[in-house]
Formats: structure tokens, sequence, C-alpha cells
């Protein structure tokens, strides 16, 4: 069986499996990283998001091999203490409503403000539009982004 290594959250993590592995599962299942949730398994409601080298990326897409030699960020290395401006602003803004969608959508949400620090409403819409909450929190998830933004500043 194959061995990576991958970069994730700032250390080189060892795994063996095989190469087609969705990242989703070796975070969760061989890492131990339960923060990134599986949703649809085909990359299309977002909660399985994740950074690879800053940008979001669906991890239930992305396999092993093509993760490895990036630089990997889960929900658990935005902040080890939850204090990150993003989740911080959630928290304040009591965006979740049963949670479950909440680590891809505050993951997607850190990516926006990494290329865009100042979005308008018409930005946080095309840049959340890939990230599904079946419970309809976007205007929280709206203006936490808008929080988090001016924390920024």
């Amino acid at each position: 069986m194959p061995r990576y290594t991958l970069n994730i959250n700032g250390r080189d993590r060892k795994v063996s499996v095989d190469e087609d592995t969705p990242l989703l599962w070796v975070l969760r299942d061989e890492l131990g990283l339960t923060g990134t949730k599986f949703g649809c398994g085909r990359g299309l409601c977002g909660s399985c998001t994740v950074h690879l080298n800053g940008e979001s990326t669906r991890s239930c897409m992305s396999t092993v091999d093509y993760a490895e030699g990036n630089d990997i960020t889960t929900i658990e290395g935005l902040s080890p203490d939850v204090t990150h401006f993003i989740q911080e602003a959630w928290i304040a803004e009591e965006v979740p409503q049963c949670g479950y969608c909440q680590s891809g959508q505050v993951m997607a949400a850190a990516a926006l403000l990494e290329r865009n620090p100042n979005p308008s409403d018409q930005d946080i819409d095309m840049g959340m539009k890939m990230n599904l909450c079946r419970c309809g929190t976007y205007q929280r998830i709206k203006k936490a982004i808008h929080r988090a933004a001016d924390e920024m500043k």
C-alpha cells in the first residue's frame, strides 16, 4: 500500500492508504480529524471543505495522491481554541442551527476573506454559493463574514 506524507495543520503526518482514497476519509478515519464532515460525497454541498494551499477544496473529491505536497488546513487547524476571527464572528452572530455544515462554511469563509478582505454582499454570495446549509442560516453567515471582515481591519 502506498505511503504518503501530508502536511496537515502545519504538521507532517504519514498515512498508508490507496492513492485514490479521498482526503476526507484520510482526515477522518486515519487521522481522527473529525471536524471535516461528510455531506454528499460528490463535492456539491461543501460540508467537507478544507484548504489546500489556502484555497477552498472539497476533501471528498480530492484524493490523497493529489493532496500530497500541499499545505492542508482543516477546521481544527484554523485555531486550536476557537479564537480565529471567523470562528469568533460565527459565535457572535449565532450562525449555527444544526451545525453540520458549519465547519465547511467557516473554511469557505476564511478562504474568501483571504482573497477579499472587504467583500460586498454579492462577493459573499458568489464566494459561498457552493456551500449549502439545510437550515438556511445564510443571512447569519453573511453577517458573520461582514463582522469578521471588520475585525480584520
